[in-house]
């Protein structure tokens, strides 16, 4: 009886493992696809966000939410479409970024005070979270590495150093330290992941 006991517990912990492994490859590949095709990338960000503001009008009409539930959501969805204007270029202190963060808290407190004096089925809890406060982020947040790989124009925003006529040189000589969730898998990689010796002719 024990034995078994024990074997679940292995097996769990094996799950976990597989589980996790299949999480970060799934992100690098986004990460990846994000970086590629990174206009396709912010199309469907948009599409996305319209069908969370169609989900919310679903909810006003067949569902006894609150008031201010759905206009909070609402108001981060508008959020979510000033932060696309800039798409692939995240500024960090603009007010669209800053009041989106914080209409996402506010967003979940509201959700979380609603299903706590409200019982629904944990799948259609999963459901609201899932589709109207988490897949809209997650997509920001898988494409927030896009920019470092974006061709750099004179109009990209941001004003250049010393020498205005050479657009590249100042491109990287700024952005010598890559950030985002595609720079940090492939870190994690190299330092988990044996590397493969290449036959040299």
């Amino acid at each position: 009886m024990w034995f078994l006991y024990v074997l679940s517990w292995i097996a769990l912990i094996i799950q976990l493992c597989i589980v996790t492994l299949s999480i970060a490859a799934g992100l690098y590949y986004l990460a990846e696809l994000v970086e590629e095709y990174t206009v396709i990338a912010g199309k469907s960000i948009k599409y996305l966000v319209y069908c969370t503001i169609c989900i919310y009008i679903g909810m006003l009409i067949f569902e006894d939410f609150s008031i201010l539930m759905i206009v909070g959501g609402l108001c981060s969805c508008v959020a979510h479409l000033f932060i696309l204007q800039n798409f692939p270029y995240f500024f960090l202190s603009s007010p669209s970024f800053i009041s989106a963060v914080v209409l996402l808290l506010v967003n979940h407190y509201l959700a979380f005070s609603h299903f706590s004096t409200n019982w629904y089925p944990f799948s259609e809890v999963l459901a609201y979270f899932t589709m109207c406060l988490w897949l809209v982020p997650f997509a920001f947040f898988v494409s927030l590495s896009a920019n470092e790989f974006v061709l750099p124009t004179t109009s990209s925003g941001g004003v250049l150093e010393q020498d205005d006529s050479d657009v590249v040189s100042n491109y990287f000589r700024k952005n010598k330290k890559k950030l985002g969730l595609l720079s940090f898998l492939k870190t994690a990689q190299e330092s988990v992941l044996p590397q493969r010796m290449r036959k040299q002719f």
